[in-house]
C-alpha cells in the first residue's frame, strides 16, 4: 500500500488542489462504491447511473479547482449532496420534458381520454401550479426541502430516506410532516390557490 493511501480525504484534497492528481485517483477509488451505490439506488438504471456518477466526479474537479470545497472532513458527503443535486436535475428534465413511450404500455395513451381532455389551457394552469409549488419548497429549511424532494420527486420510502440522510425514520416522517404544516401556512400566507377552479 503506498503511503497516499493511508492519507485521509482531506490530506487528499489538499494535495489533488496542489496538483497531484494521484490524489484524486485514491479519493474516487475509495469512495466509488458508496456513491455509485447511492445513485444507482435512486435511478435505478446502470446505464444512467454511471453517466451521473462520472458527471458527479467531474463536478468534483471543478469545484475543487475553483476552491469551493470548504468541508474539510466530510469529502463523501460532499460529494454524495453533489451527485443528488445531479440526480434531482436529471429528475426535473425528465419531468420538463415529459416524454412518455407508446410502446411500452398495454393502452394507447394517444387515443385515451384521459389525456385528451387537458386543453393548453389546463396545462398552462398544471405549470403554474407546479411552478409554485417548487418556488414554496425552495423556501423550507434545507432538511424539509430534501424530504419532499427524495419522497415525492425521487418517489423513495421513508426508510430509504431514513438511510440516505442518516436520521431515524421517525425523524424522516417529522421532517416530512413539518414541510407539510410549513406549506400550508406559505400557502395561506401568500394567499395561492394551487387548485384548477
Amino acid at each position: 500500500m503506498s503511503k497516499e493511501n493511508l492519507l485521509n480525504d482531506n490530506e487528499l484534497v489538499q494535495r489533488f488542489i496542489a496538483g497531484d492528481h494521484n490524489s484524486l485517483e485514491i479519493l474516487i477509488q475509495r469512495h466509488k462504491g458508496r456513491v455509485f451505490s447511492y445513485i444507482l439506488l435512486i435511478v435505478k438504471k446502470q446505464e444512467l447511473a454511471e453517466d451521473i456518477f462520472q458527471e458527479t466526479f467531474i463536478k468534483v474537479i471543478r469545484s475543487l479547482k475553483k476552491g469551493k470545497y470548504t468541508e474539510n472532513g466530510k469529502f463523501v458527503s460532499w460529494v454524495l449532496r453533489i451527485s443528488h443535486n445531479l440526480i434531482i436535475d436529471h429528475f426535473r428534465k425528465e419531468k420538463l420534458k415529459g416524454t412518455v413511450s407508446n410502446d411500452s404500455l398495454d393502452v394507447d395513451i394517444f387515443n385515451s381520454q384521459k389525456f385528451s381532455e387537458d386543453t393548453i389551457e389546463d396545462q398552462m394552469i398544471n405549470t403554474q401550479i407546479l411552478s409554485e409549488v417548487k418556488n414554496l419548497i425552495k423556501e423550507l429549511p434545507e432538511d424539509q426541502q430534501q424530504v419532499i424532494i427524495m419522497r415525492h420527486y425521487l418517489d423513495l420510502s421513508f426508510k430509504e430516506i431514513a438511510e440516505q440522510t442518516d436520521v431515524s425514520i421517525n425523524t424522516a416522517l417529522g421532517r416530512m410532516r413539518y414541510a407539510l404544516i410549513n406549506l400550508r401556512k406559505l400557502v395561506e400566507k401568500k394567499n395561492l390557490i394551487l387548485t384548477k377552479i
